[in-house]
């Protein structure tokens, strides 16, 4: 489960990192108001779980009321990689003169979580990863025994972290790794922690992703579940129990199993297409759980087609058949060109069953990811 920023700004604040007094506002004139108490200049951040907001325009510095107000019409209602911005927080601005990255996360090659530093914060930390790996400090704790305070401290010694503020830094790193452990989280950091003039360090964002497997050892963190989920097919995939991702693509993609998915986007990337999605209708046939997919992906504007991967495990290729031919009689007319595969048990007579007239029936999976692409580029073509 992804928090928005200013869900995890108040967890943070709460356990005692400095953070930038901010309100959420839902419109503009809640934007003006809250601005003109906070003073200006202030920032208006779109709370969507993506990143490279400021790039995309979701984040302006303004000055007076009048930038304000151009601001607050622009962001909220704006299409923002594929979510709609209903929501923004109105932030103090901060004098800095550096900016930093801190976070933690699980190291799965090591087995351990890791303690990550960096100089180069207020940027894309992948890309830098992948840039110049040696620019972010890393160190590893054991779980067993918890962050010493000299782990801390030496992953910001490692990174160069200037001694004026190296104290502060760790400070606020160990707190993370605290709050990681204690909370569940898959991931959580500050990108950019803020260096003042004066000496002060402040998280001027905030990324937190908690284990949805633990929520039940975190009633106060399940709670913000439904209003972490910013996306409305997200959340309706969450109400029908579906296992969906949006993405920014134009290829739905539906399998029976997490490691099938996967495999069919990056098929689908491999034959110059873009996943639209991940979905993962789990191992049942149901005609109802396989409509209720569809019903994701049509509702997904960015989705162009829609291709199927249905092993038959136990589950047989058959029965999926017959659900997905019952699915499709819901629809008077398809609104995308839908791409099924099957394979595994039963799956000739799964084949055989498929309505050949409405579905697109490939024999290989290759075959049907390479007919679903390029139904989607001639549908974008059109």
């Amino acid at each position: 489960m992804k928090l928005h920023e200013y869900q995890a700004k108040g967890i943070f604040s709460d356990a005692g990192i400095p953070t930038p007094r901010f309100e959420l506002a839902t419109d503009v004139d809640e934007v003006l108001a809250i601005a003109e108490e906070t003073g200006y200049p202030v920032a208006i951040k779109a709370q969507v779980q993506v990143g490279g907001r400021g790039k995309a325009g979701g984040i302006k510095l303004v000055k007076d009321e009048t930038e304000a107000r151009e601001a607050a019409t622009s962001i909220l209602g704006m299409d923002l990689k594929g979510y709609t911005v209903d929501r923004v927080i109105v932030e103090e601005a901060i004098d800095f003169v550096d900016e930093l990255y801190v976070g933690v996360t699980l190291d799965r090659e090591v087995g351990r979580p890791v303690l990550m530093v960096s100089t180069e914060g207020g940027v894309d930390i992948e890309a830098v990863a992948e840039r110049d790996p040696d620019a972010i400090a890393r160190v590893h704790v054991d779980p067993a025994f918890g962050i010493h305070h000299y782990q801390a401290r030496l992953a910001v010694y490692r990174a160069g972290i200037d001694r004026t503020v190296a104290r502060d830094v760790a400070s606020v790193l160990t707190t993370l790794y605290e709050l990681f452990a204690s909370r569940d989280a898959t991931e959580i950091e500050i990108n950019p922690l803020m260096l003042t003039s004066d000496g002060s360090v402040i998280a001027a964002d905030a990324v937190m992703n908690i284990d949805e497997d633990a929520l039940f050892r975190q009633p106060e963190l399940a709670e913000m579940e439904e209003e972490a989920t910013g996306d409305a097919l997200e959340r309706q995939a969450n109400e029908v129990g579906l296992d969906y991702v949006r993405l920014d693509g134009n290829v739905g993609i539906i399998g029976n199993g997490a490691g099938l998915v996967m495999t069919t986007l990056d098929l689908v990337d491999h034959y110059g297409g873009s996943p639209a999605n991940f979905l993962d209708i789990g191992g049942g046939a149901r005609s109802d759980t396989v409509r209720n997919a569809l019903e994701l992906v049509f509702a997904d504007e960015n989705a162009d087609a829609v291709v199927f991967n249905i092993f038959g495990g136990i589950t047989r290729g058959d029965e999926v058949a017959q659900g997905i031919n019952e699915a499709i009689e819901a629809f008077d007319e398809l609104p995308k060109p839908v791409v099924v595969r099957i394979a595994g048990t039963k799956a000739a007579e799964g084949r055989e069953l498929l309505n050949a007239e409405r579905l697109i029936v490939a024999q290989t999976l290759e075959d049907a990811v390479q007919r679903a692409v390029e139904a989607a580029q001639e549908v974008r073509a059109a």
